[in-house]
C-alpha cells in the first residue's frame, strides 16, 4: 500500500468496472447539469470487466485502460498496488448452506465473483473497499445473504458501514436505490468515515425533463410500433406494464433492460403526445448523469443500453468518494493513522470482528 499524504493520490482498482460509472465519479472532473464535480485525490491504477463492449466504452472515455478479463482469471500478485477496491458483485446467485452454522455459497458461476472480491482483499490488503449493489441485497434469500455477506468482508479483515441510498437526493433525475458498502482495514478510519448527507430533497429534486432531448420526439424510431402497445394493454392492468414517467419528477430506475426494447417490461417509458416512446440511450446516460461528453457511439445503440443501464451513476459515486476524501485529508487521522494500523495489527489475527462491530439496522 502507498504511502498517504495530503498530496498523494490513492490508487484505485476497479473490479466488474463496466463502462466506468464508479470510476468516472471516484476521480471526478467531470460537469453534469451545468455543475463541475472537481477532480477527487484517486487515480485509477487497475481496472477489469468481462463485458467487452462495456470495456469499449470505458477505453474510449478514460486515459487509463481496463482489461477484459474475467475477475477469476486475476493473478492478484501482478497487478499494480492499489489502496481502495471498487466492485459491484452479482447479488443474484447466493445460496445459504444448511451447515450448522449456515454458510454463504452460490448458485452458479456470478455468485462466485463476490468470493472474487473477498479475496482480492484478502491477498492485497487495501486500506479501503467500496462495493455497491441493488437494494434487494438486503432482502436476498429471506434477510439472510446480507449479514453473512457482510461476515466475509469483516474476516477478510475489515470494520464495515454500509447505506442505501436513492440517488434523486443527489441531484440526479433518477429514483434509483443501491447500498454502499465501505471496509476499513484500520479502526481509526472506521471511526472517522461519514457517509455524505443528501443534496437534494423534495421540492428540490431533479426533474426528469431536465435531461429529455426534445429532438427525439420527432424521430419515429424511438416510438413503440401500434402492435407492441396494443400487446402491453392487453396485460397493463395485472403486469403494471408501460410505465409512462412523469416529467416533472425523477424517473423510475433504469436497467439493462432498455435493450431489450420491449413495453411489456417494468421499465420507465415516455408518453409523448399519446404515444410511447423509449429513452435514447444518451438520454438513459444523463439519467444515470453521465456527462454530455461521455462517448458511446463505438458500440451498438442495445450495447449502449446495456452498460449504461448497469452503471454506477458516477454522481452519486462522487459524493461518495469525496467523504471518503475528507477522510484522508483529517489531519487528526493522519497523524494517528501510522499508530493505529501497528495497535490494529496485533488484534486483527484472533479478533472476531462481529463481535466487536454489531451489523447496523436500517
Amino acid at each position: 500500500m502507498a504511502e498517504i499524504n495530503r498530496n498523494t493520490k490513492l490508487k484505485v482498482a476497479s473490479f466488474f468496472c463496466g463502462c466506468g460509472g464508479m470510476d468516472l465519479g471516484i476521480q471526478g472532473g467531470f460537469e453534469y447539469l451545468n455543475k463541475k464535480y472537481h477532480n477527487l485525490p484517486y487515480e485509477v491504477a487497475y481496472a477489469v470487466d468481462n463485458d467487452a463492449y462495456a470495456t469499449k466504452i470505458y477505453n474510449d472515455n478514460f486515459n487509463h485502460k481496463c482489461e477484459t478479463k474475467d475477475v477469476r482469471e486475476i493473478e492478484l500478485n501482478k497487478i499494480p498496488n492499489y489502496d481502495i477496491l471498487l466492485g459491484g458483485f452479482p447479488c443474484q446467485s447466493f445460496s445459504i448452506s444448511a451447515q450448522n452454522p449456515p454458510r454463504l455459497g452460490y448458485k452458479d458461476d456470478r455468485g462466485k465473483l463476490f468470493f472474487e472480491m473477498v479475496k482480492a482483499l484478502k491477498v492485497n490488503k487495501p486500506r479501503f473497499f467500496i462495493a455497491e449493489n441493488v437494494k434487494g441485497l438486503l432482502s436476498a434469500n429471506k434477510k439472510k445473504a446480507f449479514p453473512m455477506i457482510i461476515k466475509e468482508f469483516e474476516k477478510a479483515g475489515y470494520h464495515i458501514k454500509y447505506k442505501l441510498f436513492n440517488s434523486s437526493e443527489f441531484g440526479i433525475p433518477q429514483k434509483r436505490q443501491r447500498v454502499f458498502i465501505v471496509g476499513f482495514r484500520n479502526y481509526q478510519d472506521f471511526a472517522y468515515f461519514n457517509f455524505p448527507s443528501e443534496t437534494t430533497l423534495n421540492g428540490s429534486r431533479v426533474k426528469l425533463n431536465t435531461v429529455i432531448d426534445a429532438n427525439a420526439d420527432k424521430n419515429e424510431k424511438w416510438f413503440f410500433s401500434q402492435k407492441a402497445v396494443e400487446g402491453m394493454l392487453r396485460v397493463k392492468e395485472k403486469m403494471n406494464k408501460g410505465r409512462a414517467q412523469n416529467l416533472d419528477e425523477p424517473c423510475n430506475t433504469i436497467s439493462s433492460h432498455l435493450s431489450k426494447v420491449s413495453l411489456n417490461s417494468t421499465d420507465p417509458v415516455l408518453m409523448v403526445d399519446g404515444r410511447y416512446r423509449r429513452f435514447t440511450p444518451r438520454e438513459a446516460a444523463n439519467i444515470q448523469s453521465f456527462p454530455t461528453s461521455f462517448k458511446l457511439d463505438s458500440v451498438s445503440e442495445n450495447r449502449q443500453y446495456r452498460a449504461i443501464g448497469n452503471a454506477v451513476p458516477p454522481v452519486l459515486m462522487w459524493h461518495i468518494g469525496k467523504s471518503l476524501a475528507e477522510l484522508v485529508n483529517n489531519k487528526s487521522t493522519q497523524e494517528s493513522h501510522t499508530h493505529c494500523q501497528v495497535a490494529q495489527k496485533a488484534n486483527y489475527t484472533n479478533q472476531n470482528l462481529s463481535k466487536s462491530i454489531p451489523l447496523p439496522t436500517l
